[in-house]
């Protein structure tokens, strides 16, 4: 009996181990340093690790039951807004690539929320350092395509579009995650950038 408690405990902390590690691979656990100047590109990088910062914790140890949480038939649940937030990253993603964001390409797969919150955190953290080096924010339009036409915005856009409205989503998860009983992790400071114990 002692042996095969020893095996489960062992397992368990493997377990325990490994999942603290891949959260460790992904960004924003803490949020990096900041730039030695202002420009306005160094200002966008900023504002978009801010935003994987807050998602990073909004989203850390999330359960299934958090996941299916909605506070009313007709609201979306938490996994929901995830995907929401996935295509925001996108559409920041592609902003800093100079790329389009193709809405004619037919349904998106399928994805666990590990593999949702992966996608979501290192997009922002791409688009960050796109953005880090940016000298001319015009350069980076939000760019819309379907089938029948494209259509360009300037990044002005893309502050109070995109970026914005994950942040806002991101503090919807945080209230959502509360109310299915399971709040926000302690210690963590959105002013500082890191978890303090």
């Amino acid at each position: 009996m002692k042996y095969l408690l020893t095996v489960l405990c062992l397992i368990s902390l493997v377990v325990m181990n490994a999942q603290n590690k891949d959260n460790e691979e992904l960004p924003y656990y803490e949020i990096p340093d900041y730039p030695e100047s202002y420009s306005a590109g160094t200002v966008v990088s900023r504002m978009i690790d801010g935003l994987g910062f807050r998602y990073y914790w909004a989203t850390e140890n999330l359960r299934e039951t958090d996941l299916a949480y909605r506070p009313g038939k007709d609201s979306r649940s938490a996994d929901e807004t995830l995907d929401h937030i996935l295509g925001l990253s996108r559409v920041i993603l592609n902003s800093a690539l100079q790329k389009p964001n193709d809405g004619s390409q037919s349904g998106e797969e399928t994805l666990s929320f590990t593999e949702k919150r992966s996608q979501t955190l290192n997009n922002l953290r791409k688009a960050s350092l796109v953005f880090l080096e940016a000298d001319h924010l015009e350069e980076h339009p939000v760019i819309f395509r379907n089938a029948d036409r494209e259509t360009a915005f300037p990044f002005w856009n893309q502050i109070n579009g995109p970026i914005a409205d994950a942040l806002w989503h991101c503090g919807q998860i945080v209230s959502l995650r509360r109310q299915s009983g399971n709040p926000f992790p302690k210690g963590v400071s959105v002013f500082l950038g890191n978890r303090q114990n």
